[in-house]
């Protein structure tokens, strides 16, 4: 019996749309743009970028169109998903108490104890610095005052 093969799996179709979505907003970004202002001065950098990141989706998708398929495609199922969204939901819902530094810290610990990560030193190591580094960039860049514990917003 002759077998129907299939040219993409399900995985390649979404990575392929994806980036088909991905370049149309950075389509619509340009267009965006140039509709603001033709100054070249507005342009300077969105248009070589806009470039690169069209020439980097068209290779990317080209790679995704001659990718071989796997064997067997392992199916990881939704309820293995369910507690990392319990997880974030737990996160976004203590940030007023527990500031936006603390509650990323915690997030980052416990999410990496979740997916397997038992030496205690990595874990806090890892999550005091991430943790740090995006709370004090985000109070940086941000125009408004974070919820923090440690960090002066």
């Amino acid at each position: 019996m002759n077998k129907i093969k299939k040219s993409f799996s399900g995985n390649q179709i979404a990575d392929l749309v994806v980036l088909l979505v991905l370049s149309s907003l950075v389509v619509w970004y340009f267009f965006d743009a140039h509709t603001a202002s033709t100054h070249v001065l507005n342009l300077i950098l969105i248009l070589p970028l806009t470039g690169l990141i069209l020439v980097l989706c068209l290779i990317q998708f080209v790679r995704q169109g001659f990718r071989r398929l796997p064997e067997e495609e392992e199916v990881e199922p939704v309820t293995s998903v369910l507690p990392v969204i319990g997880i974030f939901v737990m996160y976004t819902l203590t940030l007023p108490w527990l500031g936006f530094d603390v509650g990323t810290g915690i997030f980052i610990a416990v999410f990496l104890w979740f997916n397997g990560e038992r030496r205690w030193p990595w874990i806090i190591g890892y999550a005091v610095c991430f943790a740090s580094i995006v709370s004090l960039f985000f109070a940086a860049m941000l125009p408004y005052p974070m919820p923090m514990l440690v960090f002066p917003s």
